[in-house]
């Protein structure tokens, strides 16, 4: 390692009690993604908390520890906590904590909104961070922190901060490149050595017989040479798992979100890469989460390349992507075809992220497609068995990808395609692949909000 680089660590190494008091009243900090999330430094934050004032945090995807600049402040009277994209903590969280937000971004414009690059300048008028604090690897001899599985808008973050904290943590994998993968220990402020605490592994979601049964609907859309989008949950992996056990070859992968089932469908041979047009002999995503053995098979794998979000998830690149297949869920779809995947009432479930990218990019591919999938119905705790596919939306909840965006829609009675269908058709398709118990009761609602045809056939 080069000494001036050994020496400006030494100089820029300090207490995280020491690092934050960069921190002023009224700024904007922005706390890394997902495992990028800050531990030592949130604590040493949270610790200020009668010397501060309207201290605004970003962050996306909050995984544990709960923040501690929250336990610290459970009347929300310093810290306002703003997240991209609801995990099951940050709900439980806003259901307690009055300063707890949803932030609503495309994660693909997510750069260039609020941070900007050097093709971009930054378009929403947002203020400049007070400072960014991130965990990341141990700097190399050229003096590079890594960012690890969470580079997503990091290298955007660190441009557009005052003060870039960066907390190292020995059990981050080193992820290559890709693009905007790490940053320099000139570009960095101060550095503080964390307690090397395990990274968040994500549970194990079991798949169910209905997912099963729509990842069995998804199949035949996937052939050789086609490039891969998986979103989260149980659905999208066992489409990976059941990929493993075709004779589908020359998979290709580019994703916005990095699960275990993209590293079974390598070792199996399925995916190789070999025949992207773009970004050829690399897996391309931008954050990973899963367990303990994904992690590891991260760490220096040439396969795979981590880049921004702003490159992954661009829907002009993604048009370019041929044959890109995106495969996301939903969380219920109404009769006019709106997707909401976000939202319960006003309940904020999850968030928007980069759906509508791939929705709208796997469109235009060149042989590509975008399958929109969701379970018929769920079972609320007294066992009543509610239909997904709704008349209409409850009030507040949220559509996060419109009709007209809608290409295919997945439950397991089947696949309907609604590009180029006027409502009463898609009001048709839609229950037709409903569940049988409520199909009588939905053409009664279509028939009041006249979007049915009395010559259809009878479903």
């Amino acid at each position: 390692m080069t000494r001036d680089y050994v020496q400006m660590y030494k100089d820029k190494l300090c207490s995280a009690a020491e690092a934050v008091k960069c921190i002023q009243p009224g700024d904007w900090v922005d706390y890394a993604m997902f495992n990028g999330k800050p531990i030592a430094c949130d604590k040493a934050l949270a610790d200020r908390k009668e010397e501060l004032s309207d201290i605004k945090i970003t962050v996306a995807v909050t995984v544990p520890p709960i923040p501690a600049v929250l336990m610290k402040d459970l009347k929300g009277e310093v810290f306002t906590y703003n997240d991209w994209q609801f995990s099951a903590a940050t709900r439980a969280l806003a259901d307690k904590i009055p300063s707890v937000f949803y932030y609503p971004t495309n994660f693909g414009e997510a750069e260039s909104l609020h941070f900007g690059t050097n093709l971009e300048p930054v378009k929403s008028g947002s203020d400049r961070r007070g400072c960014f604090i991130i965990r990341v690897t141990p700097m190399d001899k050229n003096g590079y922190f890594n960012f690890g599985i969470h580079n997503s808008v990091s290298y955007s973050e660190v441009r557009n901060a005052r003060n870039v904290i960066v907390e190292v943590n020995q059990n981050i994998p080193r992820a290559l490149g890709g693009f905007r993968e790490q940053v320099h220990i000139s570009e960095v402020t101060h550095v503080v050595e964390g307690d090397n605490e395990p990274l968040y592994e994500l549970p194990v979601v079991e798949p169910t017989e209905v997912d099963r049964r729509i990842a069995e609907n998804v199949m035949p859309h996937l052939h050789d040479g086609c490039c891969v989008q998986l979103g989260i949950g149980g659905m999208p992996n066992i489409v990976g798992k059941m990929i493993c056990e075709t004779d589908l070859k020359d998979l290709g992968g580019n994703t916005e979100m990095l699960v275990d089932a993209y590293m079974d469908m390598m070792e199996s041979g399925r995916m190789n890469n070999r025949r992207k047009n773009l970004d050829e002999g690399k897996l391309t995503y931008t954050f990973a989460l899963g367990g303990k053995k994904l992690y590891e098979w991260i760490d220096n794998n040439p396969a795979i390349a981590s880049c921004n979000v702003g490159y992954v998830n661009h829907p002009t690149r993604l048009a370019q992507m041929e044959n890109l297949i995106s495969i996301n869920q939903a969380l219920e779809v109404d009769l006019f075809t709106q997707i909401n995947a976000e939202s319960s009432g006003f309940k904020q479930i999850s968030g928007n992220g980069g759906m509508s990218d791939f929705v709208n990019g796997a469109f235009w591919s060149k042989g590509g497609r975008s399958l929109i999938c969701l379970p018929s119905t769920y079972t609320r705790k007294d066992g009543t068995l509610v239909s997904r596919i709704v008349p209409c939306f409850e009030r507040g909840s949220i559509t996060t990808v419109t009709r007209q965006m809608v290409n295919f829609i997945v439950t397991e009675y089947g696949v309907i395609s609604l590009k180029g269908a006027p409502v009463w058709k898609r009001a048709e398709e839609l229950i037709g692949i409903a569940h049988p118990q409520f199909r009588d009761e939905l053409i009664k609602e279509a028939e009041t909000l006249k979007i049915w045809r009395r010559t259809n056939k009878t479903i």
